[in-house]
């Protein structure tokens, strides 16, 4: 099927939607799906489902200078995105250029951006949790940010929605503080695994250990096979792109359901200056795009505009749309936009080695790890900081690798080469954020990226109660691995800047106040009744679940809310 790509469009859309990742994907499928004439725009280039991955099963000798990027490049052109843990020579294609893409940093913070056809979905981890209703409540119980204006009963029937198309491995386990999905088979414990899982849960009445969630076909359904896509081979090579359609991206799954209608067209390398306004109509009318090679400036038109551009891409846009109605930023009359700026607090946890098992190994490479849900002020407030975290993690035997440094060489370098390494085991604490309006972005003053579009400063850092979390993470996580009977157990407390676990959510929230907040409890401005924002933005707490399978159930149900006001002449 080929790709339904234009430059200009002379007739006016029903819908644009602005970004094609995880929330721009769904955005475009329902949107089609229910009639309405779409164009998604993507300021990066064209990337085609299994055409265009270059890297995909090329082993890294195969790869042009053995998969090594020149550390010229990489210093002057990707010295944020290396940081990512999917960044190599087989994905660099899909990531921004940080020499193009360039953002002030007033305090730390690493922006990892996508710059292609599927965004993030491309290079995302797959981690898929439900927040819970602690999670959707905990703002009005705690004090600290706006209410969110749903709650866990508003969204339980758009999670199963999203589920089922999308394909979720897991378990089912009862839990109130992480909901389970509609799964397909989880994936395998390891007999390392099996054998801490026993353990930590004999110890502990309120610590599970479960298999991570992910959204990876184990076993497709007639659904998933109808989209083209096949069952995961557990190459753990994802971010390089899936042939198979085993792991959920635009490409896989939301942009052929989309294509299939005939009502989506798609404008790539179209980079979002702003969008435009109509004051006396009190409606947004469009966008307005620069070419990002021949630096052209085009204008495309609809009745509704969806804003899926990721949490800082949204921002920027929305604050660059001034106007004298909103001249600090489109649809800010609450003064919110730009501000409650969170991340999950990342690189905290413990390691511990595993004495024996030498003669149990693990078949393929599994696509997730171990989880071990929240368990801190869950049936009360026991600690003294509000909130909580969970850990992932897995048990691995140590491979060749390991020896780079061992003093060993000849015939005793390589007769341990030969023989697997000793077991070890690794959690990795993901703590919540709590909002504060001094964490947050704004617009730089003087300073334009190569499209004359105003830079983002970012602000934002760890406070007091991060910092008691991030304590008490790395000591929690040494005295599970202790009280499994692991050796050798060490705290490794080296918190990243916010950025790096890229959850980044919250710079335009939702909240049932016009007053407080940039979205009503349908994604849609308080505002400005034809504008909607479905990214992280519009997340008013981070929880401590990975967030993306809840980015798109509340597309969907905003989508179809926009469908339905759209069709009652109400947009």
């Amino acid at each position: 099927m080929s790709y339904p790509y234009i430059k200009a469009a002379k007739e006016p859309f029903d819908a644009i939607v602005v970004g094609s990742g995880v929330t721009g994907g769904w955005a475009a499928k329902e949107l089609t799906e229910k009639g309405l004439k779409t164009l998604m725009v993507e300021r990066g280039q064209a990337v085609e489902h299994r055409k265009d991955y270059i890297g995909e099963g090329v082993k890294a000798w195969e790869m042009p200078q053995r998969g090594l990027l020149e550390a010229n490049t990489i210093d002057t052109e990707f010295y944020i995105q290396k940081k990512c843990y999917a960044f190599n020579a087989a994905t660099q294609q899909f990531f921004g250029n940080d020499r193009e893409y360039p953002y002030q940093q007033e305090k730390p913070f690493d922006w990892i951006r996508g710059n292609a056809l599927g965004g993030k979905s491309l290079l995302w981890h797959r981690q898929s949790y439900r927040l819970s209703e602690m999670d959707f409540s905990a703002n009005a119980k705690d004090g600290h940010g706006a209410d969110w204006p749903i709650r866990y009963k508003d969204l339980e029937g758009w999670y199963s929605y999203v589920e089922k198309h999308v394909g979720i491995s897991g378990s089912k386990e009862n839990l109130a503080v992480l909901p389970d999905s509609e799964f397909l088979p989880a994936f395998e414990f390891n007999q390392v695994e099996k054998s801490v899982k026993a353990r930590i849960e004999k110890h502990y009445k309120d610590r599970k250990m479960i298999m991570g969630r992910c959204a990876h076909l184990s076993k497709p359904s007639a659904e998933h096979l109808a989209q083209g896509r096949g069952q995961c081979m557990a190459r753990n090579e994802c971010q390089k792109g899936c042939s198979f359609g085993a792991y959920f991206s635009t490409q896989s799954s939301t942009l052929p359901a989309a294509m299939k209608t005939g009502h989506l067209k798609i404008a790539t390398d179209s980079v979002v200056h702003s969008v435009i306004y109509d004051d006396k109509q009190n409606r947004v009318t469009g966008v307005r795009v620069i070419d990002s090679e021949t630096l052209e400036v085009r204008e495309y038109y609809a009745k509704v505009v969806f804003l899926c551009a990721s949490t800082l891409g949204t921002t920027q846009i929305m604050l660059n749309s001034k106007s004298e109605a909103f001249p600090t930023g489109l649809a800010n009359s609450s003064g919110a936009l730009g501000h409650y700026l969170m991340d999950h607090i990342y690189g905290v946890g413990a390691t511990a080695q595993v004495e024996g098992f030498h003669d149990s190994y693990y078949k393929g490479r599994r696509p997730t790890g171990i989880y071990i849900p929240r368990f801190r002020n869950v049936a009360k407030q026991e600690m003294d900081y509000v909130r909580g975290y969970a850990f992932a993690g897995s048990a691995q035997r140590d491979s060749w690798q390991t020896l780079a440094n061992s003093g060993l060489y000849g015939k005793s370098l390589k007769d341990k080469i030969r023989a697997a390494g000793d077991w070890s085991f690794y959690l990795g604490g993901q703590g919540e954020m709590l909002p504060h309006y001094d964490n947050h972005v704004r617009l730089h003053e003087t300073k334009v990226d190569k499209w004359g579009v105003p830079q983002l400063v970012m602000s934002c850092e760890h406070r007091s109660n991060e910092k008691k979390m991030i304590a008490d993470m790395g000591e929690s996580a040494a005295e599970i691995l202790q009280a499994a009977g692991l050796k050798n157990v060490q705290a490794h407390v080296n918190p990243r800047p916010p950025g790096l676990a890229i959850h980044e959510v919250g710079t335009a929230r939702m909240g049932a106040d016009p007053e407080t907040s940039v979205l009503n409890g349908f994604n849609q401005s308080h505002d400005i009744p034809n504008l909607f924002v479905t990214d992280g933005s519009s997340f008013a707490s981070s929880a401590c679940q990975n967030p993306s399978l809840t980015f798109m159930a509340l597309t969907a149900r905003a989508c179809d809310y926009a469908a339905q006001q759209l069709a009652a002449g109400k947009l």
